[in-house]
């Protein structure tokens, strides 16, 4: 087998789960995430020649997933909801207490699909992937002042959505 093919395999495999999960917390649907992946991964494969040997096909994987993102919302305006499960990831991080948890992981599902893809882009970028506001402008082809306002307003709209979340932070992170 083409050794340029084993390695694009191996990639494919290894980072899919963390693509997974990112590409679910930008579309809030397990489906539309898994459509995201897969469209990412066929760009992120007409370029691995150049791409195997730099070590940066993650990002720009990730790259295109952001853009493609921001096409697709500017295109569509259809309701949102997040059907389907937030991929876990491997390995031993087993949660101490399985019903906060679940808990804090419902409550997070119904604030995020309050918000919109552009809010829910924004806050995983900076917060879920731990971006600057130059780099989250930079993947998403926006300016540093819209991701400061819609990052703004989408931590305004969970403080009112979801004032409890606050609360189960402090006592997860009290807890450690």
């Amino acid at each position: 087998m083409d050794p340029l093919l084993n390695e694009f395999d191996s990639f494919v495999r290894t980072r899919t789960p963390a693509l997974l999960r990112s590409a679910y917390l930008l579309t809030g649907d397990q489906h539309l995430a898994e459509d995201l992946v897969q469209s990412a991964l066929a760009r992120t494969h007409r370029s691995w020649s150049r791409l195997h040997d730099s070590g940066n096909a993650e990002a720009y994987t990730r790259k295109i997933m952001y853009h493609l993102q921001v096409s697709w919302w500017r295109r569509r305006r259809v309701a949102e909801s997040m059907p389907g499960d937030l991929p876990e990831p491997r390995g031993g991080d087993s949660a101490p207490d399985h019903a906060q948890q679940t808990t804090l992981r419902l409550t997070l599902r119904a604030a995020l699909a309050k918000l919109s893809a552009k809010q829910r882009a924004v806050l995983v970028l900076r917060f879920f992937e731990d971006r600057t506001e130059t780099e989250a402008a930079d993947l998403l082809g926006v300016t540093v002042g819209t991701v400061k306002s819609q990052t703004s307003k989408a931590l305004a709209k969970l403080r009112t959505v979801a004032p409890e979340l606050a609360q189960l932070y402090v006592t997860e992170g009290s807890a450690r």
